[in-house]
Parts: C-alpha cells; sequence; structure tokens
C-alpha cells in the first residue's frame, strides 16, 4: 500500500495531466460511466464547517475512491487552512488498499481549480482576458492559478473582491509574487458591472450578486454553494441566464447554486447541461456572445477518483 502525504503528493502531480484527468471525469459522468453514491454531508454550524464524503468509479478504471473532506472557513483566523481531508484509492479488482493520499483537503482544492478553469474556458467568450474572483480563500486562488495554466495563450488579468478587504489584499500580494497579474475591487457592484468573466469562490448563504449588475455575454462560473443553504447569486439572475450548466443535476439542483429555483419549480433537470456533454462536444453552450452562461460546480466523485489515480499514474481508459 502507498501512503503519501500532501508534499509527496504534490511532488508527484503534474497539473496538466490532471486537468485532462478531470476532464475525461466529467465526460464520463455525463455519459453515465460513473458510479457515485450521494454525498454524505455533515454540518458544523457553530464552527462554520462541513464535511462532506464522496465516492466514486470510473467504468474501466483499475481502482476507486473514497474522499474525505472537511472546509471549515474560520481556520484562516486561527492560521489554520480552510480546507482538510484525504483520498482512499481501493483496487477495482480485489478490493484491497491502494493507497492513502494525505492530501489534507489540496487534491480537493486542486481538482475544484482545475474543474472551475475548464468551466469558464468552455462557456466564456473567446478570448477572455480579464476575470472578476469574487472571494479571498484558498479556493479563489487555485481557480485563479488553475485558469492561467489552462490558457497558456494570454495573459489574464484578475481582480479580486472579498467581504474582508485586508484578505483580498493579501490574496492579490501571493498571486502576484506568483507572477500573475491581480487587483483589487473595493466594490462588489463596480467589478460586477465591468467583468465579462467572474468566479464565485465564498460559503455564503444569501446572494451576493444580482440579476441587475450582470451585462449581457457575461459568463460565471459558481463555485461556493456546494451544500444546503449555500447561494452566491440572485435567483432571478440564474432564471435569466440563457445557458445553465452543472456537473451533476441531482447535485446541483439539491445543494447546489441551483438549489433555490429547484425548490420552487421554476428549475428543472431538463433545463439544465452537463458540462461533460459540452466538453465533448455532444451539447453546445454559448451560442452567441451576448448570452449570459452560469455553471454551478458542486464537486464529483469523478473528479476525485481521476486526480487521485493521476498521482498513482493511473488513467480511466
Amino acid at each position: 500500500m502507498i501512503d503519501l502525504n500532501k508534499a509527496q503528493i504534490q511532488s508527484r502531480l503534474d497539473l496538466t495531466t490532471a486537468a485532462k484527468a478531470v476532464r475525461s471525469a466529467y465526460i464520463a459522468s455525463a455519459q453515465g460511466q460513473v458510479q457515485a453514491p450521494p454525498v454524505t454531508y455533515l454540518g458544523f454550524d457553530a464552527a462554520q464547517g462541513d464535511c462532506h464524503v464522496k465516492s466514486g468509479y470510473i467504468a474501466g478504471s483499475p481502482s476507486f475512491v473514497i474522499k474525505i473532506a472537511t472546509g471549515f472557513y474560520r481556520n484562516p483566523d486561527k492560521g489554520l487552512p480552510s480546507s482538510n481531508g484525504m483520498n482512499l484509492v481501493f483496487s477495482a479488482e480485489t478490493g484491497e488498499t491502494l493507497a492513502v493520499l494525505r492530501d489534507e483537503g489540496w487534491l480537493t482544492d486542486i481538482r475544484t481549480g482545475i474543474g472551475g478553469a475548464l468551466a469558464t474556458i468552455a462557456l466564456a467568450q473567446s478570448g477572455f482576458s480579464q476575470v472578476l474572483l469574487v472571494g479571498a480563500g484558498l479556493q479563489s486562488s487555485y481557480q485563479a492559478r488553475c485558469l492561467q495554466h489552462l490558457t497558456p495563450d494570454r495573459e489574464l488579468s484578475f481582480v479580486i473582491w472579498a467581504r474582508d478587504p485586508n484578505k483580498a489584499q493579501q490574496a492579490a500580494k501571493e498571486l502576484r509574487d506568483e507572477g500573475l497579474s491581480v487587483t483589487v475591487a473595493e466594490d462588489l457592484e463596480g467589478a460586477c458591472r465591468r467583468a465579462g468573466v467572474i468566479v464565485t469562490t465564498t460559503p455564503s448563504q444569501s446572494a451576493l450578486i444580482l440579476n441587475d449588475w450582470i451585462a449581457p455575454g457575461t459568463h460565471i462560473t459558481a463555485v461556493g454553494a456546494d451544500c444546503p443553504g449555500k447561494q452566491e447569486l440572485d435567483p432571478k439572475l440564474v432564471a435569466r441566464a440563457e445557458v445553465k450548466v452543472c456537473d451533476l443535476a441531482s447535485q446541483s439542483l439539491d445543494h447546489g447554486e441551483f438549489q433555490s429555483l429547484h425548490s420552487t419549480n421554476a428549475l428543472n433537470f431538463d433545463e439544465v447541461v452537463p458540462l461533460g456533454d459540452i466538453l465533448a462536444g455532444t451539447q453546445s453552450g454559448r451560442t452567441r456572445e451576448t448570452d449570459i452562461t452560469i455553471v454551478d460546480l458542486t464537486g464529483l466523485a469523478a473528479q476525485d477518483a481521476a486526480i487521485s489515480m493521476a498521482v498513482l499514474g493511473q488513467t480511466s481508459l
């Protein structure tokens, strides 16, 4: 059995290879080639934390994965990371434990960053170069890093907004130190009105971005809402969007950004498009420059399986 800590995992994982694996996982999910039972969710309101347990198997893979991930959003105030957890890898032929990946939540963070980047590239207007990041936590930074890595043909300009201006400044400095172009916005409304691409990464439980702030042609990748009660976007904005995309409809409509509309029967399963179908080219995404496109990402067990296999040098195909 392989037992790897976070540093060892990071040294093994190639981001380009991981992106290909995650892309394939989205496509496999959309094509019904993934076994993924419902997510187990635990909430810790007093600590502003949550825990997700996901398990997944991609057909034809040598292994399956059980992932435990926690997010405790007050941890940075205590000098601790907000994410933690591990991935457990088992043989799909014998059931034996193949690997314990003690990633401390890093694999979840990086596969989420990759997923957001793939979605943004697939749905935003072609040639986009400016991106508004809403939130200044770890995931905001991963979205920026992954999006820049997957668009090597141009230098992106990022703008960060956060409720806490100090955190926004700190996140911007860290990304600038890595060579990215980053500024800070003080006014969310103004930043949204100017943005062509918006990526939201907060644990908000009420809408941060209002319908009236968003111009035609804007793309939004919504990452933060991944459990009951979370919400980052105005339901009127979601309803207005011409293109609504999800990673998995059963999750998105139940506990993702689209839950608020679905709970009032204002959004149904046949009105959302799986991201995997768009990546595979079997369904269209943006068809007009004026389309408002929204991708709601709740996180797939298939992503966890794919990136875990990438660490171990395995593939699903």
